[in-house]
């Protein structure tokens, strides 16, 4: 198989990940084809998780759970794709649709990178233009 990257979006399919580590959802045989080497999150994604984690009831363990992920990913930054947000922003204003910045910033990083969003949000972020999704949680 080809080497590709994926993008986690807004922190919940990178969650599920972590459900994974306990082996639920399927998520296993999805990673093992296309191994975490060849994936990568937004700076946005790594930021809700740091969030979600000092929200949480077991903060100091989800904390070095988030970084100790943080380490074996790539990390996005977000400067290259600006103009889509903005672009994206605007468009979906005009149109009446309302989408959290956030999940805006994190779809825009995939479509500027030419990057498959893998996201349990597919009803939200499908609304953005050129956007690549899979959902890979089996229920």
């Amino acid at each position: 198989m080809g080497k590709f990257k994926q993008v986690h979006s807004n922190g919940n399919m990178t969650i599920n990940y972590f459900h994974y580590l306990k082996g639920k959802y399927n998520l296993n045989e999805k990673l093992r084809q296309v191994e975490l080497q060849n994936c990568c999150i937004s700076e946005i994604t790594l930021a809700e998780l740091k969030y979600g984690a000092e929200c949480s009831d077991q903060i100091e363990n989800n904390i070095k759970m988030v970084d100790s992920f943080a380490k074996e990913i790539t990390i996005l930054p977000i400067f290259n794709s600006l103009s889509v947000y903005a672009k994206e922003k605007a468009r979906l204003k005009k149109s009446g649709v309302i989408l959290d910045d956030f999940d805006i910033l994190i779809g825009s990083t995939a479509i500027a990178n030419n990057l498959i969003l893998v996201t349990d949000n597919k009803k939200h972020l499908s609304r953005l233009s050129n956007i690549k999704i899979e959902n890979w949680i089996k229920r």
